[in-house]
């Protein structure tokens, strides 16, 4: 939910990627674009003109029939015409944006990919790098001077677009509100990779990207400013009986400026109140709406489809999370905001429809995690949920290290909703050499309230995998960035002060839509157990090409 402080820089180890670009699996540059080059149409096409990767940030696999009455649109279309998956969901633990992302690009988990929570910390403790931090690189601001230097440098293998491209010399374009989002589906290249500064004032890329702005973006960008959506109100799309979310319940928090019932009116950008218009902006369906205009405006721009390669169109749409953390799952400005990215890709499909033919192209469409309901809500209803304070629990293993081996300090930091714990320099190896201490740090803070089982990084190589609990946590668990004991919460507890959160190994954040539709793709309903790792070697399999290295499986059984 948070975005990162501009300001923040930090210096880490370099994951160098040589390997992978002398034998072709990430390409360093491609061949030019020409303009007014066309697809060859000869002989019928094996392969899409177009793969279009589609994530909707925080959308729970519940909300495809809670609203099903409501859709008209793009929602419609691909739950009408294409392979709906219906028991989807993520078998690892740290369901977050950077990780999810990273697991539907490369069909690969954390443990693997490397990209195991949104940040995480260093051996410094005053340091805590953002997943896709790279102090190497800068930011190019396409309006504004951004502040930030973004890259994908922490992401350990190649992506569906980086194979493409590599491969099949395909033009990528991958769009979202956040960098890591843009990152993530992206991989190491691509023609056009962009999101909206941390500042939220411009839209930018990296020079780990383009040494300069990317003409089609800055055209796009001084004809589409922000600002255009000042003094914009956010009402309800549909009647107000539509709804039957309660339009302001206990526990929402909305932005400064706005209350918890509608409308919401941002606004007014250039003045005192600019600071207040971004953070309007940002938690309203509106930066769906220009996000889709972003990636209609590049694919044309760029001609994606055209050629007889496959190209690559990712976007990932992030007003459901920035809704979702402060208003719930349960609210009527999710329902809303959804309701109005159904429309959004509804327009987005016609356009492509119109653009290269209905039919001559893939879409892949699913989450990067879902989202657990506001506690205070949930125990309104009679249930189990609550808050449990990581502070808390970083004293429970001070304190109790201090009772083993005198004052310390020995926690460095503590990480993630799902709280992974760091030590000082010394501190792991001291603890995996006296188990009585480990067993009696695991103990006491498996018995604090909203607890529900912790694990030490030295029993993951070893887990039971029938436990599905031990097997989520091993799977998100990469040296060196993840932590010595990791804390995983009850189902229904929040480990943060937002109001709606995600993160940990339950139904209700793992589960999430998979949706495959258009070119090569049979309709049906689906009730296989499968994983978004999926998408990419299927999205492979269409197009011709092959992964170097997944955990996820090619979905044949809906390819015709």
């Amino acid at each position: 939910m948070k975005r990162r402080p501009a300001e923040l820089k930090v210096c880490a180890t370099t994951v160098i990627f040589a390997a992978m670009v002398s034998t072709g699996v990430v390409q360093a540059s491609r061949p030019a674009f020409r303009a007014g080059e066309q697809a060859q149409a000869a002989t019928p096409r094996t392969h899409p003109k177009l793969a279009v990767l589609i994530v909707v940030d925080q959308m729970r696999a519940d909300y495809v029939d809670r609203f099903a009455a409501d859709w008209t649109g793009g929602f419609k279309r691909l739950l009408t015409t294409g392979a709906v998956y219906t028991n989807a969901a993520y078998p690892y633990f740290q369901t977050w944006t950077c990780s999810g992302h990273a697991t539907i690009s490369t069909g690969t988990f954390p443990h693997t990919h490397g990209i195991v929570q949104n940040e995480w910390p260093t051996n410094d403790p005053r340091q805590e790098p953002w997943c896709v931090d790279d102090p190497r690189t800068q930011d190019i601001g396409y309006t504004r001077a951004p502040v930030g230097s973004h890259s994908p440098w922490q992401l350990r293998v190649p992506t569906f677009a980086d194979v493409m491209r590599a491969s099949e010399g395909a033009r990528v374009v991958s769009v979202s509100l956040k960098a890591d989002a843009a990152i993530m589906l992206a991989g190491h290249g691509g023609d056009a990779v962009t999101w909206v500064s941390d500042r939220l004032d411009t839209l930018a890329t990296s020079t780990a990207y383009t040494s300069r702005p990317v003409p089609a973006v800055a055209a796009f960008a001084r004809a589409n400013p922000i600002e255009q959506y000042a003094k914009r109100t956010w009402d309800r799309l549909l009647p107000a009986a539509r709804y039957a979310e309660a339009d302001a319940a206990v526990g929402e928090l909305p932005p400064p400026g706005w209350t918890s019932t509608f409308p919401h009116t941002l606004s007014a950008a250039g003045v005192l109140s600019d600071a207040d218009f971004r953070v309007q902006w940002q938690r309203s369906p509106f930066v769906d709406e220009y996000v889709a205009q972003l990636a209609t405006s590049l694919a044309d721009s760029f001609q994606l489809g055209t050629r007889a390669t496959t190209d690559v169109l990712a976007i990932s749409f992030s007003a459901t999370d920035e809704v979702g953390h402060l208003f719930g799952p349960r609210s009527q400005e999710v329902h809303d905001t959804l309701v109005r990215l159904d429309r959004t890709l509804g327009a987005l499909f016609a356009h492509l429809d119109a653009a290269l033919g209905a039919g001559t192209y893939v879409v892949a469409l699913s989450a990067d995690h879902g989202v657990t309901p506001i506690p205070e809500q949930a125990r309104q209803e009679g249930r189990d949920a609550g808050r449990i304070d990581p502070v808390g629990v970083a004293y429970t293993v001070e304190r109790t290290l201090t009772a083993a081996w005198g004052q310390g300090p020995y926690v460095s930091a503590i990480a993630g909703t799902n709280m992974n714990v760091y030590f000082m320099p010394g501190v792991a190896e001291r603890l995996r050499a006296s188990p009585q201490v480990l067993d009696a740090v695991v103990r006491n803070v498996q018995q604090m309230p909203g607890v529900a089982r912790v694990f030490t990084a030295g029993a993951l190589g070893s887990v039971d995998q029938a436990d599905p609990l031990a097997r989520a946590v091993a799977l998100s668990y990469f040296p060196g960035r993840s932590g010595e004991v990791i804390v995983a919460i009850k189902p229904g507890w929040n480990a943060t002060t937002a109001p709606a959160m995600h993160g940990n190994a339950t139904a209700d954040d793992q589960r999430v839509p998979l949706v495959l539709a258009g070119f090569g793709v049979k309709p049906g309903r689906y009730a296989q157990a499968v994983t978004p790792a999926d998408i990419a070697p299927t999205l492979a399999e269409l197009c011709g090409a092959s992964m170097p290295r997944t955990e996820g499986r090619v979905l044949r059984e809906a390819l015709k």
